[in-house]
C-alpha cells in the first residue's frame, strides 16, 4: 500500500508514505470531505528539499506516524546540512472534522545547527468525480488566498452556490505565509527538539471553527476507540493469525463508521468510497451484526431515510427502492451526475430487508420493525412492481440513467455478466443471488409480520416465496454442469458461466439440500478455489481472467457471504477450506489486512498477487474475518422463538475458540469450543439471554 490514509467521520486524509500530498502519485492524494478535495498540496520541506523517509506507520487507522530525515545538502562546496542530521517526526490525527498534525524536529548534529522547515499547501476544491477522471462539468471558481499571522485560508465559490474554504493554522503565529507557503527557521543544539502543530479545517458556508487544543482532541478520539472496543465481544483462540485478523477487521470498521444524522453506519471503503453505499454498507453491517447490532440499526435507518419516493429515470429511482450511492460534491449538487442519491442497485432493496430480519433475529427488537414498517411495505412493493419488470417472479435490472451503471449487481463492471461463448449478456438481467436475497427477505419478513399480528400478509409472502423457489430452481439450474447460472438475460436465456454468485444462495433457503451440497463442492474445486479463496469466475470459462476486477479475482466479502451459508448448512469441510485460504492470504498484505480484492492466480505461485488499485481499508473486506467466527460457531439466533442455533467446528490449525459477552436478545452469551482428543466439545460458559441453545454439534474425527 503506497499511500497512507486516516479518517474520522466524514473527513479523510490521503497522502504518500512521507505524509505529503503531491500530484505525481498513483492515487489522487488530498484531504477530502463531502466528495470535495479541500487540500490538493501539502508538502513538508527542509531547506527547500523533500525529506527522506525512514519509517511510515499506517497500521493505526485514526493516527499516523511518519519518521523522516534530511538529505545531504551543500552548495558551492559549503556544507549546509550534513546528511541524516535532523530527525523529523510527523504525527497526525482527525477529530471533530479537524486535522491535527505535529511536526517535531530533533537535531543529532554535534554542534548548533540552523535549518528551514517549510510547508507548501494548496486547495483546488475539485469534485471527487473530476479528481478520479470519471466526469467533467461546469464548476465554480477559486477565490482569494488569504494570508494572516498564523494561518492561510483558501476559498472557493461553487457552481452549487456553496462557498468552501480550507483554513490552515499553526501555533507560531508570528510566522506569515506567502501565498500557499510558510517557512520556519529553527536553531537546535545536539539532542534538542522543537515542534509545531498545524490544524486544517474543511469548511462550507458559514461553518464555525471546531479547533480545540490538540491534547484534548486526541484524548477524546482515543476514548471513542476505547468505547468501541469495549462494546465488542471478546475473541480468544490459539490461532493467532485469526485473532489478528479479527482485531484488524473491527479496527477498520470503526474508522469507516460515519453518521449523516440517522446513526453510525459503515461507508464502503477508502480512499474513494467514503460515502453511504446501499449494498456495501448493508453487507458490512450484516457481517458486523453479531459484534455490534447498533451499527446495523444505524445503517437501516440511513437507508430508510433515502428510500426512493418517485420514478426518476435520471437516477434509476423508483418508489421503495433502496439507494446505491449518494454523493455530496459540486457535480451531484448541480445535477450534472445522478448521484444525489443514485439508485442503480438491484440488490440493495432485498438486502435492506434481509439485514432488518437478521437484526431482529439477533436483538429481538420488534420495535425496530414497527418503526420501519412503512419502509418494509415500500421495499416489498418495489420488488413486486418495479424489480420484477415483466411479472415472471424474478427481479431484474436495466439501466435507465444515461450516466448510471449498466450492470447493477455487486459485480457492476461492464464485462461481469458474460455467456459461456464470451458474449456479454444484455439487460434486463435477472441475477441468481438477487433471487435468493428476495426469497430470504420475504420469508424472514413473513416471520416478523406473524409476530406483529399480520398473519394474512405473512402467509401471502410465504406463498410468493414458494412460487419463486420452484421457478428459480427450474429456470436457473444447469443440469449439464450441476450448478446454477449466474443470470438470465433479456431473452430469459441462462448465462451459464460458472461464477461465485450462486454461492450467496446457500444462506437463503432457496436451494434444496442436495443442490446446496453441489454448489459448495463446485465452489471449492480447483477451478473455483485458488488456494487463497473462491474466485469470482471459474478457470476455463470464456471470460476468465485472474487479473480481472470481477471475472476471476478473489473478493473476500464474496467469500464471506458464501461462508455464512456454508456455516448455516453445516458444510464444514468446504467452509474450513475457504477460511484457511483467506487467513493465509491475509498474511501476504500490509498490516495483515484483507483488501477489497486480489488477483485469482493459483496458490502454486506461493504468493498472493495484489489487485493494483484495491481499496484498503474496505468495509466488507474488513467485515469478512468476523464472518469466520459466526461460521465456525455455526451460530444463528432466532430471538423471536427464544432460541439460539449453534453448530461449532474448529479449523485443523486451532484447538480452541472462545467468545465472551456476545450480545443476543437482551442478554449475553459466552461459550468455549475446544478440541479434546479427536472430539470437539462446546462449553456454555455464560448465558443470560433466557434462550434455549440448540447444539447441533456431533463428535468429529480430525
Amino acid at each position: 500500500m503506497n499511500y497512507r490514509v486516516i479518517k474520522e467521520n466524514d473527513l479523510f486524509l490521503l497522502t504518500d508514505e512521507k505524509g505529503d500530498i503531491v500530484s505525481n502519485h498513483t492515487y489522487e492524494l488530498g484531504l477530502y470531505t463531502k466528495d470535495t478535495r479541500f487540500l490538493s498540496k501539502f508538502k513538508l520541506l527542509i531547506n527547500g528539499e523533500s525529506p527522506i523517509p525512514l519509517h511510515s506507520d499506517g497500521g493505526e487507522n485514526f493516527r499516523s506516524s511518519i519518521l523522516l530525515t534530511n538529505p545531504h545538502q551543500e552548495k558551492d562546496g559549503e556544507l549546509i546540512l550534513w546528511r541524516e542530521s535532523i530527525q523529523i517526526e510527523r504525527t497526525r490525527f482527525i477529530h471533530d472534522d479537524v486535522l491535527y498534525e505535529t511536526v517535531k524536529a530533533t537535531s543529532f548534529f554535534p554542534k548548533e545547527v540552523s535549518f528551514n522547515l517549510g510547508l507548501q499547501a494548496d486547495a483546488d476544491f475539485a469534485d471527487m468525480f473530476i479528481v478520479r477522471g470519471f466526469q467533467n462539468g461546469e464548476v465554480g471558481k477559486k477565490g482569494a488566498t488569504i494570508s494572516e499571522p498564523g494561518s492561510i485560508t483558501f476559498t472557493y465559490n461553487g457552481a452549487d452556490q456553496i462557498n468552501r474554504r480550507t483554513v490552515i493554522s499553526w501555533d507560531e503565529p508570528e510566522r506569515n505565509a506567502h501565498g500557499g507557503t510558510v517557512d520556519f527557521t529553527w536553531t537546535l543544539n545536539h539532542g534538542e527538539s522543537k515542534e509545531l502543530t498545524f490544524t486544517v479545517e474543511a469548511l462550507q458556508q458559514d461553518e464555525a471553527s471546531k479547533v480545540t487544543d490538540q491534547e484534548s482532541a486526541l484524548k477524546a478520539l482515543q476514548h471513542s476507540y476505547q468505547q468501541w472496543n469495549d462494546s465488542l465481544p471478546r475473541i480468544r483462540t490459539d490461532h493467532h493469525q485469526l485473532e489478528k485478523l479479527i482485531q484488524r477487521g473491527t479496527d477498520d470498521l470503526r474508522v469507516l463508521l460515519t453518521d449523516v444524522g440517522h446513526g453510525s453506519f459503515p461507508v464502503a471503503g477508502l480512499p474513494w468510497f467514503g460515502v453511504p453505499f446501499g449494498r456495501d454498507s448493508l453487507i458490512a453491517a450484516l457481517q458486523l451484526l453479531p459484534f455490534n447490532a447498533e451499527v446495523a440499526k444505524g445503517t437501516l435507518r440511513t437507508m430508510a431515510h433515502y428510500q426512493g419516493t418517485k420514478v426518476d429515470a435520471w437516477r434509476d429511482e423508483q418508489p421503495g427502492k433502496i439507494m446505491h450511492e449518494i454523493r455530496y460534491g459540486e457535480l451531484a449538487n448541480t445535477n450534472q451526475i445522478p448521484f444525489a442519491p443514485y439508485y442503480g442497485s438491484v440488490d440493495s432493496t432485498p438486502l435492506f430487508l434481509m439485514l432488518l430480519v437478521e437484526t431482529v433475529n439477533w436483538t429481538g427488537d420488534l420495535k425496530l420493525a414497527e418503526e420501519l414498517r412503512s419502509n418494509i411495505d415500500r421495499a416489498l412493493e418495489w420488488i413486486d412492481q418495479y424489480g420484477d419488470r415483466d411479472g415472471d417472479l424474478f427481479v431484474e435490472y436495466h439501466q435507465e440513467a444515461s450516466k448510471g451503471i449498466a450492470n447493477q449487481g455487486w459485480k457492476d463492471s461492464g464485462d461481469s455478466v458474460v455467456h459461456r461463448n464470451g458474449d456479454y449478456a444484455k439487460s434486463p438481467i435477472a441475477l441468481s443471488e438477487v433471487q435468493g436475497y428476495v426469497y430470504q427477505a420475504k420469508t424472514g419478513i413473513a416471520r416478523l409480520l406473524d409476530r406483529l399480528g399480520e398473519s394474512g400478509r405473512a402467509e401471502a409472502l410465504r406463498v410468493q416465496s414458494e412460487q419463486l423457489k420452484e421457478k428459480f430452481n427450474q429456470d436457473f439450474w444447469m443440469e449439464d454442469v450441476q450448478f446454477y447460472a449466474i443470470a438470465l438475460d433479456e431473452h430469459k436465456k441462462q448465462v451459464g458461466t460458472i461464477t461465485s454468485n450462486p454461492g450467496h444462495l446457500l444462506q437463503s433457503g432457496i436451494l434444496t439440500e442436495e443442490r446446496a451440497k453441489k454448489v459448495s463442492e463446485q465452489l471449492t474445486n480447483d477451478n473455483m478455489f485458488s488456494g487463497y479463496g473462491i474466485r469470482t469466475m471459474a478457470v476455463g470459462e470464456a471470460g476468465y481472467n485472474p487479473m480481472s476486477y470481477h471475472d476471476g479475482s478473489v473478493w473476500p466479502h464474496d467469500n464471506s457471504m458464501i461462508l455464512l451459508g456454508m456455516g448455516k448448512l453445516g458444510h464444514q469441510r468446504q467452509m474450513n477450506q475457504v477460511i484457511d485460504g483467506l487467513i493465509e492470504a491475509s498474511g501476504h498484505f500490509e498490516y495483515d489486512r484483507l483488501p477489497e480484492l486480489f488477483c485469482g492466480y493459483d496458490a502454486s505461485l506461493n504468493k498472493v498477487v495484489p489487485y493494483p488499485v484495491a481499496c484498503s481499508p474496505q468495509a466488507w473486506a474488513a467485515g469478512t474475518p468476523l464472518t469466520f467466527i459466526q461460521s465456525l460457531l455455526g451460530i444463528f439466533p432466532d430471538s423471536l422463538n427464544n432460541r439460539i442455533l449453534i453448530n461449532p467446528v474448529l479449523l485443523d490449525s486451532m484447538d480452541e475458540l472462545q467468545i465472551d459477552e456476545l450480545k443476543v436478545g437482551e442478554g449475553v452469551l459466552s461459550l468455549n469450543v475446544k478440541r479434546i482428543g479427536d472430539k470437539v466439545n462446546v462449553d456454555i460458559v455464560k448465558n443470560t439471554t433466557g434462550f434455549d441453545i440448540e447444539n447441533r454439534l456431533t463428535a468429529r474425527t480430525h
